[in-house]
């Protein structure tokens, strides 16, 4: 299990969850929430990190945000500043998966002399992901108009059986092997979704979302990873910020889909340990 810490800032107080040994690494998420279970991702990072895994303002036992715009990325990045610094870490490493990711990006460019490196991985440096083929959030996709149907049933649905049955297929959506869902799943975790951090970061944030240009200047060392088949954020713009950044190193997963941590476990974990070893 891990261990819960409340760390006490001037931008408010905030619920960390710490387990490991070795170097500092700061991971969170830009609209989840979790507790002593853990999180699928950060769970390999103990093995050689000392990691804080942190409930941003309205996640948890943290704070709430007293206007919604303390839910964006900045504001969010700007939080973890303040939890860096009062835990006494001159720097840290950063670990992002998704939103998480795409957070990574805006915290090195913004607090650079902060980081000493960063892994994020199923992430994308704008909004563009939305619009390709191959991501289940255009509508160009075959599964997004199923997937439209499945968020509309979660909003509205009461029937809790219904809810967890259409969870579970938007789920297997993002899955190289679906029909490996309850082994992927066997291990108790947390990590459940924070409605209105989203629903800020969907309709808010995301259209205007885009760090391109700003990465260019970023010297940060970068581990950038990928499930090959990614069904949110497509592997090429893995790719693109992989080459956007000025020193990067890119990891395909080749039988994985979103969540490689799960579906290349052994995999996943040998580029942990690369990456506390890295650049």
């Amino acid at each position: 299990m891990w261990q819960k810490e409340f760390i006490h800032t001037n931008r408010g107080t905030f619920e960390c969850f710490v387990k490991g040994n070795g170097e500092p690494i700061c991971i969170t998420h830009l609209y989840s929430q979790f507790n002593e279970k853990g999180y699928y991702f950060a769970d390999p990072f103990t093995e050689h990190f000392q990691v804080c895994l942190v409930n941003l303002k309205n996640a948890g036992n943290s704070s709430k945000a007293t206007s919604s715009e303390e839910w964006s990325m900045l504001e969010s990045v700007k939080d973890l500043e303040t939890i860096r610094e009062k835990l006494n870490f001159e720097k840290w490493a950063f670990g992002g998966h998704s939103t998480g990711g795409m957070m990574v990006l805006v915290y090195a460019i913004h607090f650079p002399d902060s980081l000493t490196k960063v892994i994020a991985g199923g992430a994308a440096a704008s909004y563009e992901y939305m619009n390709h083929k191959d991501s289940i959030y255009c509508r160009k996709n075959p599964h997004n108009q199923r997937l439209k149907e499945i968020l509309s049933i979660l909003k509205t649905s009461q029937d809790k059986q219904e809810r967890k049955a259409v969870s579970r297929e938007w789920s297997e959506m993002s899955l190289y092997r679906p029909e490996n869902f309850d082994y992927y799943f066997s291990t108790p975790s947390s990590g459940s979704v924070v409605k209105a951090r989203l629903d800020y970061y969907s309709y808010e944030e995301l259209p205007g979302y885009d760090v391109r240009d700003a990465l260019r200047s970023v010297s940060t060392p970068f581990m950038v990873y990928c499930g090959e088949h990614d069904a949110q954020c497509p592997f090429v713009f893995s790719e693109e910020t992989h080459q956007l950044l000025q020193q990067s190193k890119l990891i395909r997963f080749h039988e994985s889909n979103h969540s490689p941590f799960l579906e290349e476990a052994r995999a996943f974990s040998g580029m942990v340990e690369e990456f506390s070893q890295f650049p």
